[in-house]
C-alpha cells in the first residue's frame, strides 16, 4: 500500500522536472472550482498523509479532448483520499487512499476515474513499513485486503520504516486517479461545495521490495507519462503501465521512527539510519 510520502520540491521544480511548457498554459474555467481543481502553492512536506492537499500533474484540462499534448501540462492541488462523485459523505475518501491495480478498471468507486481522469503524483520518496514481531525475523507489511490477520499482526509488532526513491534523486511519478465531488448541502456557487480528490494506485511489490511490504505504489516511468495522462488512452494502453514500475532504478533505505507519527515533519525524516548490516549506508538495488 502507499499511506505516506515526501515532497519538498516547489511548483517551479516540479514543472521543470516534468517537462512543462513555460509559461504553464491557462485552462478554460481555471477559476471555477466546479470545472477545474485548485492551484494552490504548497509548502514542502516530508510526511504527506491521507486527508492532506497535495500536488498532482495533469495532462489536458478535465473534459478537454483532441487538443494540445496529452503529457504533463497542468499542476493542481487535490486532497488525498478519493471521493466518488456519487458519495454521500466526503469522509469516505479516508477509506479510498489507494486503488488496487488488479481491480481499478472494474471497481465502481474507481473505474470511471481510471477511464477518464488519471494524474501523476510527484514525490521525492514514499515510505513503507516492515513488521518486527516480538520474536522471530522481520516480516513484510501486509494489506487488510489480502491478509485476514492484518490488524492483529500489525498490533503485535513494531514497525520499521523505509524510504523508497529514485537512486538519482529524480522525482517519482506515482500513478493516480482523481475525482470531483459536490457537497449538495452547500450552494453550487460556493467554492467550498466542490472537492477534488485523488487515490494512488498500488500493485504487488517488486521482488526487490517484497521484504518490506507486499504492496507498493505504481511508479510511472517518464516514457509512459504521456500515455498515462492521455484521456483517450484505452485499457490496452494503460494496463501494461501498471506492471512497468522501474524498480531497478529505485533505492531503498531504513529511516528513523519519527516518520511513524503524522505530525512530525522536516527533512530529517528522509535521513537514513545506521544499521549493523549496512554500516550506516543506504541499501541500493
Amino acid at each position: 500500500m502507499c499511506g505516506r510520502y515526501a515532497l519538498a520540491r516547489g511548483r517551479n521544480e516540479i514543472q521543470l522536472a516534468f517537462g512543462f511548457t513555460e509559461p504553464q498554459p491557462e485552462a478554460s474555467g481555471a477559476d471555477d472550482p466546479r470545472v477545474w481543481p485548485p492551484r494552490e502553492e504548497l509548502v514542502p512536506d516530508y510526511n504527506v498523509s491521507p486527508g492532506k492537499r497535495a500536488y498532482a500533474v495533469l495532462g489536458r484540462a478535465p473534459g478537454e479532448t483532441g487538443t494540445g499534448p496529452a503529457g504533463p501540462r497542468h499542476l493542481v492541488t487535490l486532497r488525498w483520499g478519493l471521493v466518488p462523485s456519487w458519495a454521500k459523505d466526503a469522509n469516505v475518501g479516508y477509506r479510498m487512499i489507494n486503488a488496487r491495480a488488479e481491480t481499478v478498471a472494474d471497481k465502481p468507486a474507481f473505474r470511471t476515474a481510471f477511464a477518464r481522469r488519471r494524474c501523476l503524483i510527484p514525490a521525492d520518496a514514499y515510505y513503507e513499513w516492515q513488521l518486527l514481531p516480538a520474536s522471530g525475523e522481520a516480516r513484510p507489511g501486509t494489506s487488510p485486503v489480502t491478509d485476514p490477520g492484518h490488524r492483529a499482526r500489525k498490533a503485535r509488532a513494531r514497525k520499521r520504516p523505509f524510504a523508497v526513491r529514485y537512486a538519482d534523486d529524480a522525482p517519482l511519478a506515482l500513478a493516480g486517479i482523481f475525482e470531483r465531488w459536490h457537497n449538495r448541502d452547500l450552494p453550487e456557487d460556493d467554492p467550498a461545495a466542490w472537492l477534488w480528490s485523488f487515490a494512488v494506485i498500488t500493485t504487488e511489490a517488486a521482488p526487490e521490495l517484497a521484504h518490506i511490504h507486499e504492496r507498493m505504489p505504481v511508479v510511472v516511468g517518464e516514457r509512459d507519462w504521456s500515455a498515462w495522462l492521455d484521456p483517450e488512452a484505452t485499457s490496452a494502453d494503460l494496463l501494461p503501465i501498471l506492471d512497468a514500475t522501474p524498480a531497478a532504478d529505485l533505492a531503498v533505505y531504513e529511516v528513523g521512527p519519527e516518520v511513524n507519527t503524522v505530525r512530525n515533519n522536516g527533512p530529517q525524516l528522509l535521513a537514513p539510519v545506521a544499521t549493523e548490516s549496512e554500516g550506516g549506508s543506504a541499501t541500493l538495488f
